[in-house]
């Protein structure tokens, strides 16, 4: 099986392109930092690792054109790329430790807005649709996107985060529900708390946010084998679902 990543370089990413690594298929590693790409690659027997800005289209087409002419065909796709906003991370816990109330959306930039929608929603569009092209011929296929509990818990002072990923998950609603007539299945993951490089950019408390039961903070390797569950055989008759590995969270 040939299995291509978006954001294979570190977190969550990393950890779905060892598992399908032990798995016995050929992982394509893809990252901004292709060097680092390259570096999990070499660990992997089989992989290939290379760079892509997953806000460009462009790029974005002509990689998976490149995967699908050596290797002759694509079958999983994870966009496990993402990025967060740590300033507003760091203000958001200077408020909650503070025991006052959250005020953050008013000083959060065009920059900003425009970076975490362009990476985690146009990037995520960008990788689905090059992939549904490259999967379409053979009409079949599996995709797994990514997206996040905040979503869902409407976090407030996170909004173009919760946007982006809200747009994540209604976007693997929609396509899934089209693809799965052409053979593709997309599904969704939304997790919760994932120690991540991203997490740990995060002040504590941040990190671990009121609300949750259990407190708890899942491993990439637990979100990864979900993701693999996703893009298997064993969940042929799911399509076009998200599903929520956040711990209970949601039942708090």
């Amino acid at each position: 099986m040939i299995a291509f990543v978006t954001g294979g370089a570190s977190g969550m990413g990393e950890a779905v392109c060892r598992l399908f690594a032990e798995r016995g298929d050929q992982v394509i590693v893809a990252d901004l930092d292709g060097a680092r790409a390259k570096e999990v690659a070499a660990t992997l027997d089989g992989a290939s690792g290379y760079a892509v800005d997953v806000t460009d289209s462009a790029a974005v087409d002509e990689l998976v054109d490149d995967v699908v002419s050596t290797h002759g065909g694509l079958d999983v796709v994870v966009t496990a790329a993402g990025v967060d906003d740590p300033e507003t991370k760091v203000a958001l816990s200077a408020q909650i430790d503070a025991g006052g109330p959250i005020l953050r959306t008013p000083e959060i930039g065009d920059a900003a807005w425009r970076r975490l929608l362009a990476v985690n929603l146009d990037g995520t569009f960008f990788t689905l649709r090059a992939a549904a092209r490259a999967m379409l011929p053979a009409r079949r296929g599996a995709i797994v996107t990514i997206a996040s509990g905040a979503a869902y818990e409407a976090t407030p002072g996170y909004p173009h985060y919760v946007a982006a990923k809200a747009g994540v998950i209604s976007l693997t609603h929609s396509v899934g529900k089209e693809l799965i007539g052409h053979g593709i299945r997309v599904n969704g993951v939304a997790p919760g708390l994932v120690d991540t490089p991203m997490l740990g950019r995060a002040p504590g408390g941040v990190r671990v946010a009121s609300g949750h039961p259990h407190k708890v903070v899942a491993q990439p390797g637990e979100i990864a084998s979900v993701i693999a569950f996703l893009a298997s055989d064993e969940a042929a008759n799911i399509a076009g679902e998200v599903v929520i590995a956040n711990g209970g969270r949601n039942t708090a």
